[in-house]
This record gives structure tokens, sequence and C-alpha cells, in this order.
């Protein structure tokens, strides 16, 4: 007899959304895109995006037909779904600028052509066009809690592959011990971009035991569709026991190196945001507390207790034996 034992983040398979609901959304939405449907509550701050959101994905994307993807059981949540609408209007993204409603400025990114580098401690350097990658990696769903440094918290539907399958394209040397990350550089639609004082671009790694890890994941899409621009399209990273800023959005390139890299933030206020970003609600922020969270769901904020690495200990605690002193979540 067979005995399954459910992981920490897994809920039983009658409790997720329905596929006909949630592949029918759109309509749904749209629908209600022309009448109030953000009159109240936490979710108003976004009222004013819905219909351009909408709109915008209704434009033709190349690896449109290869949404909705089937969703791997292994990740599942114990909390229901932020609403679409909140999670695509509701981001950091700082190339744009260095509020959160920046997915209308967002919208100028051209997507296509795009591509990807990949470079440095590998067998053969090469660089691939986005739709010809998307075409050799393992597409799935999979349903991950994001947690921002900000101490605000969504959980969302990603589409995409598993990090893993991107080192075996690429195959690294034995000698590579991280893997570093850059998004893309254009200041002509980026205006973030022009802020000298920001050390762009933007740069952020994991070692190779990280990027090989289960739960890092390369988004590709959300919520059944292409990703949108403002959530990191084409190429996101989630590594969901991290927090947000380490989820790197617009990947260009990825360079495997023996030295560990120096990330975005950490290069810029590197007493306040370092290397491995990890979720600690025991190790607070220098200015605020990481014990809570305001968790944006279908009925507005709610406050939760922030969980150790996120709710992901037990798949990736392992990953940091002998290295207890240093600050983890920096």
């Amino acid at each position: 007899m067979l005995i399954k034992i459910r992981r920490g983040w897994e809920l039983p398979e009658s409790a997720a959304t329905p596929e006909s609901v949630f592949t029918n959304r759109r309509t749904v939405l749209k629908g209600l895109a022309a009448g109030p449907l953000l009159a109240a509550g936490a979710a108003a701050p976004f009222a004013g995006g819905l219909g351009r959101a909408l709109a915008d994905e209704d434009e033709a994307d190349p690896s449109a037909h290869l949404y909705p993807v089937d969703r791997n059981p292994a990740y599942t949540l114990e909390r229901p779904l932020t609403p679409e609408d909140i999670a695509t209007t509701y981001n950091n993204y700082y190339e744009f600028g260095s509020y959160k409603e920046i997915w209308q400025k967002a919208q100028a990114l051209k997507i296509r052509p795009w591509t990807v580098e990949i470079d440095g401690l590998v067998e053969q350097p090469m660089t691939v066009a986005i739709d010809d990658l998307l075409a050799q990696m393992p597409l799935e769903e999979r349903l991950y809690r994001h947690r921002c440094v900000e101490a605000w918290s969504i959980a969302v539907p990603y589409s995409g592959f598993p990090l893993k399958a991107l080192l075996d394209f690429a195959r690294p040397l034995g000698d590579a011990k991280y893997l570093v990350m850059q998004t893309f550089e254009d200041d002509d639609v980026a205006e973030g971009q022009r802020q000298f004082w920001y050390p762009w671009p933007y740069i952020e790694g994991l070692t190779m035991a990280e990027a090989a890890n289960e739960l890092a994941f390369i988004a590709t899409g959300y919520y059944g569709k292409p990703i949108p621009k403002q959530n990191g399209a084409p190429l996101r990273l989630a590594v969901p026991w991290k927090y947000g800023f380490k989820h790197i959005k617009g990947i260009v390139r990825f360079s495997f190196t023996d030295e560990r890299p120096v990330s975005f933030w950490e290069e810029l206020a590197g007493h306040e945001y370092g290397f491995w970003a990890n979720v600690n609600p025991d190790v607070p922020h220098p200015r605020w507390s990481q014990a809570n969270e305001r968790f944006y769901g279908p009925d507005g904020q709610e406050r939760r207790p922030t969980l150790l690495h996120n709710g992901y200990a037990e798949q990736v605690a392992s990953l940091y034996d002998g290295i207890e002193n240093e600050l983890l979540y920096m």
C-alpha cells in the first residue's frame, strides 16, 4: 500500500481552484472590469489597472499557445490565490520606477526579439532565442507563496520550468560555484535605469546548490498565460524561500562563476540587503520587523505570521548547514 506523506506546502487536490473556474476567469474579469468591481477594501488601489492589464494581455505573444500548462500537484498551497488584478498591478520593478504601480510603464518593454546569453564556466557558451529556449524546457504550473522584504505577501500560480532544467541545458563545469543572472538594459523604455545612483544592470545570484534545489523555478507564465511585462516577462526567477528582491525579472543572461557575485541591492545597501535574503521571522530588517506580513488575498489584506523560509524550510534548510552565523535574511 502506497502511503503519501504531504509536505509543508501541500493541500488536498480538492482544495485547489477547479481548472474550469481558473481557465474561465478572464471572461468573468472582463465583464467585471466595466463595473465597480473594486469599490472598497484593500483592493481599491488597483482599481484603475484591471481593464488595461487585460487589454495588454490580448496583444499577440508568440508563446501564448503554450499556456495554460498542467499544474504540478506537488506544489500547492494552504492559502487562497491572490486575485490576478492585484498580483499584476502591485509589484516592484525598479527599472521602471521606485513605486508600486509601475505596470503601465512596463508595457513599453519589447519582449520580442529576446535572446538569452549563457556563458562563464560552461562547456559551450551560447546565445539562444527565448522561444527556442521555451521549446526545450519542461513547462508546468506551480502555486507559490511570494514574500517581499517590505513585509507584504501574495500567493500566485507561476508557469515555467525548474531552474535545474536550465542547468542541465547549460552544462556548467565542475568548478562553477555560483549562477549569476542579469536583467535587460534599455533606458529608452525603462526610465528607472536613467537614475545613475543605482548600480545597473540588476544582478542577482544563487549558489549552485540553491539553483539546483527543487523549488528554484524560472517563471515564464502567470495565471495561465504568458507572464506580464510588469511581473518579469519573458523570464523571471522564483525562489519562494527568499525575499522578493532576489526574484530577478527580465533576465537576459545566465553566467556561471567560481566567485560569489555582489547583487544589485547588496551593492547599493549591503547593510540592509545581502546575498542570502532567506525569509526569517526571527531576524528583523534593520528598519522594521519581519515577524508578520500583510497577505493580499481574495478578501483584501490579512495580517499573518511570517513562516521560516516562507514555509519551505523542510526543502531548503539543509542548504545552509554550517553557515548559521551569517545573517541569512540579508
